[in-house]
């Protein structure tokens, strides 16, 4: 599956970025027990695992507290965010795959899912090619 880059102009000219800045980001889609949720998601290589907002996982039917708890950070100061995790289906291309996602309530509102190492880098085979502005995903083959 081939992916374009999306564009994004920035307000000022940056004198590193330029006009505008590319993100591997790609749409998805969540399904949980007959819902189907459609997101948008940023391919994070630096990610330890997918995390999507809290509402996804409510609007899934999924009582998002009753997961597996995880306390993560990024590259602020200060950790201490939370994360439950669920296993759901992703939908991606014309692929689908259950795997593990953390949802939670201390991420920005209405911004992307993060599609980390973990459920989503260890089930797929991702290259990156920023000059063709294009991400190739592949299902993993466990032969």
């Amino acid at each position: 599956m081939i992916f374009k880059y999306l564009e994004f102009p920035l307000e000022k000219q940056s004198v590193v970025l330029g006009e505008s800045i590319l993100r591997p980001i790609i749409p998805i889609k969540a399904f949980h027990n007959g819902v189907t949720a459609k997101y948008a998601a940023l391919i994070d290589s630096g990610a330890d695992f997918c995390i999507f907002d809290a509402e996804i996982g409510e609007y899934l039917g999924i009582d998002v507290k009753s997961g597996l708890k995880e306390t993560f950070g990024g590259v602020q100061e200060n950790g201490g965010a939370a994360a439950f995790f669920h296993e759901i289906t992703l939908g991606i291309g014309g692929y689908s795959v259950q795997t593990l996602v953390g949802f939670s309530y201390d991420i920005a509102k209405h911004g992307y899912g993060i599609l980390g190492q973990k459920g989503f880098f260890d089930i797929c085979v991702v290259k990156f090619d920023l000059l063709k502005e294009e991400i190739e995903l592949k299902p993993r083959s466990y032969n």
